[in-house]
C-alpha cells in the first residue's frame, strides 16, 4: 500500500502525519528518523485495523508542489 505523508519542520524536530489515516502521526529529530517512525506507525495502525476487522483505507491523497512567482 502507498500513502501520502506530510513532514513538517517543528521548533526542535520534525513531525509527520498521514492524511488518509487519521491519528497516524510520528516525530523525529531528523527527516530520516521521522520517515522511519511514520513507516512503523503506519504498519502498527494497519495491523490494528486488521485485528478489529475494519477495512484498510486506500491512499487517496495526492501531493503536488505548486510554483508561485
Amino acid at each position: 500500500m502507498r500513502y501520502a505523508v506530510v513532514i513538517e519542520k517543528a521548533k526542535g524536530n520534525y513531525s509527520a502525519y498521514v492524511p488518509d489515516l487519521p491519528g497516524c502521526v510520528a516525530t523525529g529529530a531528523t527527516v530520516a528518523e521521522v520517515e522511519t517512525e511514520i513507516r512503523d506507525v503506519i504498519i502498527f495502525h494497519l495491523d490494528g485495523l486488521r485485528e478489529d476487522g475494519l477495512a484498510m483505507p486506500q491512499g487517496a491523497s495526492h501531493v503536488k508542489y505548486v510554483e508561485v512567482a
